[in-house]
Formats: structure tokens, sequence, C-alpha cells
């Protein structure tokens, strides 16, 4: 994923099915649009991305238990609206849809970032009525999809998309992380017309990596060392694009 977490606390660092999660981002404008929402970071992911500086969460366990959080969450009713399932990835977890379903009971909307390489889990949550909100990170194209994420099943993320986009019940958002050293503005291009080709019509957010001696990424990157073309980019790609 592609922001910092905040830690809520520091527990005993134990297993993630006893303490699942990272850490608790207690409020965000920002990460559910239209509401005012926390975030819930899942310790554990099912890729390396170079880009990735959030390397803490990726390789390292859980420190915050599911009582911890929903005793968090209980407390805030009335305050905030959403939570955000974020990480890590929070696919990866076997407890999610129950935790989930506990989250709903309380009131809250649910937003769930996502790789997309759980298209199974993804399915289950949307059949359950559990998800209202869906970001889905389309990391590379498939000729590229393994040297970046470290993954060699673009298949799975591919159903993935093609899942949520030939569905209307939730909202959702595809967008990439960009780094120059790792994808060109072909690249981007590429991904922007697979996506129109496979239904998607929403807008398609381009966030730029960050990277740097004071903020660390998984694959040691630099800063992003060349600008991107925007305005060539947006003449050219058949989705609307937002770059932040």
């Amino acid at each position: 994923m592609t922001r910092s977490a905040t830690a809520q606390g520091e527990g005993a660092v134990a297993g993630r099915a006893i303490s699942p999660f990272h850490a608790i981002t207690p409020f965000t404008m920002l990460d559910y649009p239209g509401r005012i929402a926390c975030i819930l970071w899942v310790a554990g992911c099912n890729m390396r991305c170079l880009y990735c500086h959030n390397p803490q969460i990726v390789t390292g366990k859980g420190a915050i238990g599911e009582e911890q959080a929903l005793a968090f969450l209980r407390k805030r009713k009335g305050l905030l609206e959403g939570v955000v399932f974020s990480g890590g990835e929070a696919t990866t977890w076997p407890g999610l849809a129950a935790f989930m379903t506990k989250v709903k009971a309380l009131g809250y909307a649910i937003k769930l970032d996502t790789n997309g390489l759980r298209p199974d889990v993804i399915a289950r949550l949307i059949e359950s009525n559990l998800l209202d909100r869906v970001a889905l990170d389309y990391k590379a194209p498939r000729h590229k999809f393994r040297a970046i994420t470290g993954a060699s099943v673009f298949a799975r993320f591919a159903r993935s998309l093609d899942l949520l986009c030939g569905q209307d019940r939730i909202p959702v958002e595809v967008r990439s992380t960009i780094h120059s050293d790792l994808l060109g503005e072909d690249d981007i291009l590429d991904m922007a017309r697979d996506l129109s080709r496979r239904g998607y019509r929403g807008t398609y957010a381009l966030q730029r990596a960050i990277a740097g001696p004071d903020r660390p990424t998984l694959g040691d990157l630099p800063p992003n060392p060349h600008p991107f073309d925007t305005v060539r980019l947006a003449r050219l790609s058949p989705l609307e694009l937002t770059v932040r």
C-alpha cells in the first residue's frame, strides 16, 4: 500500500491469528472518500513490491489484537463513519470476513485496499455485503508484474480486476504507484488501455512513489529520477487520470 502507518499503541508482538493488526491510524479524511474514517493496518503481505515504503508492515507481525481494535471502534462510534482495511494485504488474513462482520455490526462502512491476489476472498466479501468501497492496486503490466511485485501470478490479479469491473454494487477505484525506475509512460498507458478494455469506467489514479534516504523502500529505490509527462498521459489515456 501507499500510505505510511501511524501506530496506536505498542503492544507485544504476537502471532497474527491473535494480533492481526500492525497499527491503527485513528483518523483520516483522505483514505475513504466522502467519509471520516480510521485505518486498520493488517500485518503481512503476499507481494514484495520494490516501491513499498511500509516494509515493517509487509514483513512484520501484528501488535494489536482483534479485541483491542474493536474496543477502539466502539469508542469512536458517532465520530467515525468508515473503516479502511489496508496493509500489507488484508485479504491474506483468514479472519478478515469474520472481523468485518463485527465492524459492520457497529454501523461502520468498510473500504478495502487490496492488491487483488485473492479474488476468491474479494468475491466472498462482496457476496456477504461486507464491502462498501474498494481500492485496487494495479501494480504493473503483465510483462513487468513479477519483477516489480515479486509475485508471478498476474492471472489472479486479472481475475480480481474483471470481478470488480464487472459488478456495480460497490464503487471501485483503480490506482497505480509510479516510479520512473520501474515504469515508463508507455507502461502506464498499457495499463490504462487494459482497464478500459475490461470495462473500467472510473478515474485511474496515479500515485507518485515515495522513496529516498528518509523513506526507505523494500527495493531501496532512489527518489523518482525523471518526471512523468502527465499532460501527454492524460491526452493519450482512454480513461480520466488523476495524479497524486
